[in-house]
């Protein structure tokens, strides 16, 4: 979909010859579809090593369940992303950059857990790596989010708020 997407988008391209916001629109549609592309990838990360953690045995004795706050606060956050990038609503946009560093927090402090438990018990180095994979996989989960809440602002400011301080973004919106 992603190939068919992008063909798509340079025919418009050819064909139209857009300027100023629909231009940056279709840029941030083919963006918007990479991240989304990478979202998928990390999704299936997730299921992959879910079942390596499930087949080796270890998955009771593991802090599994702290990952579920941050996979639901990333797949909040992606669907939030997606809505605001379908209503093109930077108000929203901003409130989703500033929600994933509440997603960074839960994986450092995830880290910082996980290291302490394998510590303790050096028996579950294999398993806890795992789940190490997963948490960051959930962690890019909230940066493709983010990404996306940018192009948001892209497309209606027409400013490229990557890379900024939230003072510059917040700026940049009004």
């Amino acid at each position: 979909m992603e190939v068919e997407i992008d063909h798509d988008l340079s025919s418009i391209i050819a064909r139209r010859q857009p300027t100023a916001r629909d231009l940056r629109l279709l840029i941030a549609i083919s963006k918007t579809t990479a991240n989304l592309e990478r979202v998928g990838d990390e999704a299936e990360k997730i299921a992959r090593m879910v079942r390596s953690i499930v087949q080796s045995g270890q998955s009771r004795s593991l802090p599994a369940t702290e990952l579920r706050v941050a996979a639901d606060m990333a797949s909040g956050l992606l669907r939030k992303a997606l809505d605001a990038f379908a209503r093109l609503d930077t108000v929203a946009a901003v409130s989703i950059l500033k929600e994933d560093d509440l997603i960074d927090q839960e994986f450092d402090g995830f880290v910082r857990k996980l290291i302490t438990y394998m510590m303790e018990d050096p028996r579950t180095i294999s398993a806890s790596l795992d789940l190490l994979f997963v948490a960051k996989a959930i962690e890019r989960i909230g940066d493709h989010a983010k990404n996306i809440a940018e192009f948001t602002i892209y497309i209606v400011k027409g400013t490229d708020v990557r890379h900024s301080s939230m003072d510059q973004i917040e700026s940049a919106i009004r």
